[in-house]
Order: C-alpha cells, then sequence, then structure tokens
C-alpha cells in the first residue's frame, strides 16, 4: 500500500488506498486555506469540471488549469473561508463552507457537491446553500 508523506514529490500524488474521499476532501480544503496550489493540483483531475450547475455558464471552468486560475482569484479577491463539515455520499461528497463575511455579518453558508474518480476531484457543482447540495447528492 502507498502511503503519500508531506514533500514526497511525485510520490503525493499516490495516496493511500484507506484515505476516503471525506479526508481527501478536509486535505484539500487545508491546502486552499493555506495557499498551496500544487497540493490541489494533485487532487485535481485534468479534466476536472467545476460550475454552478451550468457548465456553459460564464466563469465555470473546464479543466484544471481554469480551476486553479479560479481558487487563485478567489482567494486574492476574499479569501478561502472557513470549512464547516464534509459529509460523505459515495464517491462524492458534500463540502459545505462559509465564505469570508463582509460588513462584519457572518456569511450565509454555501456548498459544493465535489464528485472523486480514482482519488481525483473530477466535477465540483456549486450550491448556494447547503440544502440544496445534500438534496442533489441524494441526502
Amino acid at each position: 500500500m502507498a502511503n503519500a508523506s508531506p514533500g514526497a514529490g511525485h510520490d503525493a500524488t499516490i495516496r493511500d488506498v484507506s484515505e476516503t474521499n471525506v479526508q481527501l476532501a478536509r486535505r484539500g480544503y487545508e491546502a486552499a486555506l493555506r495557499g498551496d496550489l500544487e497540493t490541489i493540483r494533485e487532487f485535481l483531475d485534468p479534466e476536472v469540471k467545476w460550475h454552478g450547475g451550468d457548465l456553459s455558464a460564464p466563469g465555470a471552468c473546464h479543466n484544471r488549469e481554469q480551476a486553479l486560475d479560479f481558487m487563485c482569484q478567489a482567494r486574492s479577491r476574499r479569501g478561502v473561508g472557513e470549512l464547516v463539515d464534509v459529509v460523505d455520499a459515495g464517491d462524492r461528497v458534500v463540502v459545505m463552507m462559509r465564505p469570508p463575511s463582509l460588513e462584519g455579518e457572518p456569511a450565509a453558508l454555501s456548498a459544493n457537491l465535489t464528485t472523486f474518480r480514482d482519488g481525483k476531484v473530477i466535477e465540483m457543482v456549486h450550491y448556494p446553500s447547503p440544502e440544496e447540495a445534500l438534496a442533489a447528492a441524494g441526502i
């Protein structure tokens, strides 16, 4: 069984087979908080899709480079926000987050429904509320 350790170079892309999608999502979010785009790159499939339900909408990401660019821009504009919870849904997870607050008021929770295949994120769909993401996941 391969065990990826921090700083293991290319070997870090091989995940421990016992690592769950929930654990992968949490590690990815932690990397986002640190601004560690190289670690995030390892989690994303080269053809990852990230959108708000309409892949043809402006701003939708159609590959890893677009997704990383979007994350970099978002982080520089307003930061990442807080990870609230990650809920297992088989090959998908619901990542619940609270964006950075504006004007001192806590921001409303939002969520991404993230789909994994072979330890890589292949799609992220953003929902304005965790309830909508949980419903889309069949939870």
